[in-house]
């Protein structure tokens, strides 16, 4: 085991070097200069002449080093990220970790929410699916839960917002952020129901679509493990059918539920662009949304470097459960 790991870690470098490389050069050939678009936003209608905006724009290159060849940029960024500076904002000037520390919270908050509430429903209906298969309630919930998935979580949540959030029917749910207006100040307790209020909807619509997807994976994997010899042997034996399932064949029918479990390290620091430009959510996909309309090069690689390494880490860590959840896979 420990070979492997150190084989797998020894993998993690160059591709993690191709990674930020092939993102960086990309985002330097992504059209619009970031120089420019700050200028526009924070100094309209101030330059008086082209000889002091070209002065101007020479001076802010020269202060984020964006004078030097781009092979030179490439160098000096990962130097900084290795010792875990990110550098400064194009956007504001603030540091690039700072302006992360302050939207993280929220975003796992919401993310892992959505992502308890995902397994916590997905793998006891799969599984009571695979155990009722072909019945009348298998079948209602696989229609049940093809009808959710097909509908695109933006239109869910503009029709949430409609009947519960104060549009033309019931206002029973905020639909504008995470807290309202002086909850800071509020106790704790009177502070975390809130919280928990405004989370309602969005947690909901990062949600269902993941319980379609999730309990029919599950369904499928468990009647095909059913299937196994060694399932057959254990009925013979006079095990009760709940042991069967639940010690002998749900055990193996996980394998892919922790390959998909993978990638939550990442998806928990990426946030959801769209559920949070919809409800006003301060997190992570917000702020990545608003980096890529502004050019804001140091948070877009900020958060794709972050997101990639958590990628990895997902992906080792994946291959280490599986021998946990099934003996019979060996570290070679």
């Amino acid at each position: 085991m420990k070979a492997y790991l150190t084989r797998r870690l020894i993998q993690v470098v160059p591709t993690f070097i191709g990674i930020t490389f092939i993102t960086f050069i990309i985002i330097q050939l992504a059209p619009g200069n970031p120089i420019l678009m700050k200028l526009q936003f924070t100094a309209e209608g101030q330059i008086a002449d082209t000889a002091t905006a070209q002065k101007i724009i020479e001076e802010t290159k020269k202060l984020y080093g964006l004078d030097k060849p781009i092979p030179v940029q490439y160098l000096m960024w990962v130097k900084r990220v290795i010792t875990f500076d990110f550098g400064r904002s194009y956007k504001d000037h603030r540091k690039v970790w700072d302006k992360i520390k302050e939207r993280l919270p929220v975003t796992l908050q919401l993310n892992i929410l959505s992502i308890l509430l995902i397994y916590i429903v997905a793998i006891p209906v799969g599984v009571f699916s695979a155990v009722k298969a072909d019945t009348w309630l298998d079948k209602l919930l696989t229609l049940l839960f093809f009808i959710l998935y097909s509908l695109p979580n933006f239109w869910i949540a503009v029709m949430l917002i409609m009947l519960f959030g104060g549009g033309e029917y019931w206002d029973v749910f905020p639909v504008y952020g995470i807290s309202s207006i002086g909850a800071g100040h509020w106790p704790f307790w009177k502070w975390l129901l809130d919280r928990m209020w405004h989370l309602v909807l969005p947690v909901f619509c990062l949600s269902y679509g993941g319980w379609a997807y999730l309990s029919r994976l599950m369904r499928s994997e468990l009647l095909e493990v059913i299937r196994e010899d060694y399932i057959r042997t254990a009925r013979a034996k006079g095990l009760s059918e709940r042991t069967v399932i639940m010690k002998h064949a749900f055990r193996n029918a996980l394998l892919p539920i922790v390959t998909l479990a993978a990638y939550l390290l990442p998806a928990l620091f990426g946030g959801s662009v769209i559920i949070e430009n919809i409800f006003s959510i301060p997190g992570m996909g917000q702020l990545g949304f608003e980096a890529v309309l502004s050019r804001d090069y140091p948070v877009i690689m900020a958060l794709t470097t972050i997101s990639a390494i958590l990628t990895l880490l997902g992906l080792l860590l994946s291959d280490i459960l599986y021998a946990l959840l099934d003996p019979r896979i060996q570290y070679r």
